[in-house]
């Protein structure tokens, strides 16, 4: 029982840095597969490794991680391109919108708590940018760890039950 609950923390871990794979998707298949493994283990670790994972796409927004040198922006001195001045006319409004979120999120901190929280159960807003966002905004890392991991809890939990929901009302 422990080796599935360590490969489920390894794996929510490792679709939260570079997802590749839905972990959801992996949450069903395993306790459909191996059904007395408990479904709120299951969740918990789940929940543990996608949080993880997210702290270091937290940090990297606030700065408190330094990206590796191939992911920085560099800018050469060469005079802009047709098409580089039409993608920035586009974006600008894109670039506007995420400015004001930001600047809304500092001056409301509940605000961001809320949307966080709901993204970290529903996935809507997609979980990733709200990480992003909260460390954009410098929310509070203990904050962020508790809301995103019972928020991730209440998801997955409810993700590995279902197998076992669904089969006791066919049954009946």
């Amino acid at each position: 029982m422990l080796t599935w609950l360590c490969i489920s923390l390894g794996v929510a871990f490792g679709t939260s840095v570079l997802p590749v794979m839905s972990v959801e998707l992996f949450v069903i298949g395993l306790v459909t597969s191996e059904p007395w493994l408990p479904w709120i283990g299951v969740g918990a670790a789940a929940a543990l490794g996608q949080v993880a994972g997210k702290l270091l796409y937290y940090l990297a927004a606030r700065g408190s991680i330094e990206l590796p040198s191939a992911l920085h922006r560099t800018r050469k001195l060469r005079p802009p391109s047709p098409a580089r001045e039409r993608w920035r006319r586009r974006t600008k409004r894109l670039r506007g919108l995420l400015e004001a979120v930001r600047e809304r999120c500092h001056r409301h901190p509940h605000w961001m708590i809320t949307t966080y929280g709901i993204s970290s159960v529903a996935g809507i807003p997609p979980y990733m940018a709200t990480a992003v966002l909260a460390g954009m905004v410098r929310m509070r890392l203990p904050v962020f760890v508790v809301v995103g991991f019972l928020g991730r809890l209440v998801r997955f939990s409810a993700l590995a039950a279902a197998p076992s929901v669904f089969a006791s009302l066919l049954r009946v």
